[in-house]
């Protein structure tokens, strides 16, 4: 099925690289400005944001498969949106979900570096913005991690994104919702090459991450 490129498992997968990667670029952008300001900050100073940080990091995918329906439920203050069952909830759920990882890898990267950085750019008469951007730049391939294993966090999601989401063929339904539901139903063709596509998308990213670790070693 994968090499004959069967449409219903292209749409799925379709759908899939979609959903999860507007959910990356969404944390990835409120993620890496956060992380940043957070990491630059004595520890002490943010040591609670921190710590919230980290236990986000974990947060049981259902729970917020159920924060999310609650609030776009009918009875829920975004109900009005109408986006229960629908790709923009999954694009929500995933962000929740990686949002966390992204911001807490960021922090723990900028704050290893940081301080040598920081002084250096500050005796250059560099301004906030300059000695942000700079520790950015010198922090970038554990930043790419970060948002790499937010990436792995959205592929892999499946039951925030079933509650959310509905699993609704040709309009919610992804590879990792597709294969419990194929599994369940004895269509192991389907499930399998499924799990060899995302199986192999696991595989480029961490081909990616390894080549731009080397590239910034050499």
């Amino acid at each position: 099925m994968v090499i004959s490129r069967d449409p219903a498992m292209m749409d799925i997968i379709k759908l899939s690289l979609q959903v999860s990667g507007l959910a990356v670029v969404l944390a990835a952008l409120l993620g890496i400005p956060l992380g940043t300001c957070l990491g630059m900050r004595p520890a002490r100073q943010v040591r609670w944001p921190a710590l919230i940080i980290y236990t986000f990091m974990g947060l049981p995918p259902v729970l917020v498969g159920l924060l999310v329906y609650l609030l776009l439920s009918a009875q829920g203050p975004f109900g009005v949106l109408k986006l229960l069952y629908s790709p923009t909830a999954m694009v929500i759920a995933q962000t929740v979900l990686a949002l966390p990882i992204v911001t807490g890898l960021t922090m723990v990267a900028v704050r290893s570096k940081d301080r040598e950085i920081r002084d250096t750019a500050l005796s250059l008469g560099a301004s906030g913005w300059q000695v942000a951007l700079k520790v950015i730049r010198e922090t970038r391939v554990a930043i790419v991690g970060a948002v790499v294993a937010g990436m792995g966090r959205a592929l892999a999601e499946v039951g925030a994104v079933m509650m959310v989401g509905g699993n609704i063929e040709g309009k919610t339904r992804v590879m990792t919702t597709a294969i419990v539901l194929e599994t369940r139903r004895g269509n192991f063709e389907m499930a399998i090459g499924l799990g060899m596509v995302l199986l192999t998308l696991a595989f480029i990213v961490n081909v990616i991450l390894y080549r731009l670790q080397g590239v910034h070693r050499d």
